[in-house]
Formats: structure tokens, C-alpha cells, sequence
């Protein structure tokens, strides 16, 4: 018998798309329910938040390495 999930659409970026299927694929595909398109997924609704928060962890990770290279005097780039 089929079983419905509630899901959530998501539209975003490609490159954030992509940060989003590392983080499903590196749970064990617990967020996605559909990947609709280059920049469309269906993700879990009781998951959101989770998704959330781990994205912006990685995001804030990004941002940090990225002035730490601007600002770094040995690497003049």
C-alpha cells in the first residue's frame, strides 16, 4: 500500500542545491523526498528545521574560510 509524506518545496540556487543533496546523501537520504529539478526539491516537512540549521553551519563555515583567505597577508590574492 502506498504511503503519503509531507513534504515541503524547496527553490533554490543550484550551488545551494547541491550543498542540500551532500547533506542528504551524507544522512542517509533522510531529508529529500523528490528532486524535482535543477532548483526544486521536496524535503521531509518535520525535517525543515533540521535542514535548516546544518545548511547554515556550513554556509557560516564557507563564509568564514573565505575572509580568513581575504585576509590572509601571506596569500596578497
Amino acid at each position: 500500500m502506498p504511503r503519503a509524506v509531507k513534504g515541503v518545496l524547496i527553490e533554490c540556487d543550484p550551488s545551494i542545491k547541491a550543498i542540500i543533496l551532500k547533506i542528504d546523501k551524507d544522512s542517509g537520504h533522510g531529508y529529500i523526498v523528490e528532486d524535482l529539478d535543477d532548483e526544486t526539491l521536496v524535503v521531509k516537512e518535520p525535517k525543515l528545521p533540521e535542514l535548516k540549521l546544518r545548511l547554515e553551519k556550513i554556509l557560516e563555515r564557507t563564509q568564514m574560510l573565505e575572509r580568513d583567505e581575504e585576509s590572509d597577508p601571506e596569500n596578497p590574492g
